[in-house]
């Protein structure tokens, strides 16, 4: 299985924890709610939501509406076109174990720039210390990382053009203010304090490709910091 199809799984199963949906409801939510999906198509996500369904961790059903006359004509039309009803994914107990199994994995895998976003998207179902671990783990990969990039501004600073230095320059600031943004967020989570939805004391998310960090509510992706151009 791939990291990306691995991300996919555990989404979907995230997302079908708070409510049972159907396919075009789940892709909606992906693309959404979680940023890092905007790109995926019902070809991606149908064979993983049959992955599921196969392993036991999801069920289908088939949704039906109280008779009526629109009802009628709306089935009629359904099978003059091959139209079939709509699925509803719902998580069974196996599904909602294996999922509370990968809320608890605090690995690198978790700290990653594109592991990391849906990860986060789902901290209001992890525990505190998974969060705190998953958080400061994040935190020494960007440290890690911005020390790499300064040290080879460092070294090439004088043979670059000012538009080539001005890039190095906004990658490592994007580094910079994510870093500040967990920060404050892991004296947050050892204050004890709860998160309010849209709180403008914590440095807004930025979606991957964002240039200039546009405030989004919580719930979304955190910024991003892979325009490493070192």
């Amino acid at each position: 299985m791939s990291r990306r199809s691995g991300i996919l799984e555990f989404a979907v199963l995230g997302l079908l924890r708070e409510s049972p949906m159907h396919g075009y409801e789940l892709r909606k939510r992906l693309n959404t709610s979680l940023g890092v999906f905007r790109a995926f198509s019902y070809g991606s996500l149908y064979p993983c939501l049959k992955t599921l369904v196969e392993r036991g961790w999801l069920t289908e059903e088939h949704e039906t509406a109280a008779p009526s006359q629109e009802g009628e004509r709306q089935d009629r039309q359904a099978s003059l076109t091959g139209r079939r009803a709509k699925i509803v994914y719902k998580l069974t107990a196996a599904g909602k174990e294996h999922f509370e199994e990968l809320l608890s994995h605090t690995g690198p895998d978790a700290w990653e720039d594109e592991h990391f976003g849906v990860r986060f998207a789902f901290f209001g179902q992890t525990s505190r210390d998974v969060r705190m671990r998953v958080l400061e783990g994040r935190r020494s990969r960007l440290e890690e990382r911005l020390a790499k990039m300064r040290a080879s501004l460092a070294r090439t600073r004088e043979r670059l053009d000012d538009y080539t230095l001005e890039l190095q320059r906004h990658g490592m600031e994007s580094v910079e203010r994510e870093v500040r943004w967990l920060t404050e967020l892991i004296e947050t989570e050892r204050t004890g304090r709860d998160l309010e939805a849209g709180d403008d004391a914590v440095p807004p998310p930025r979606r991957p490709g964002d240039a200039g960090g546009r405030p989004r509510h919580r719930g979304g992706t955190p910024p991003d910091p892979s325009d490493d151009t070192a």
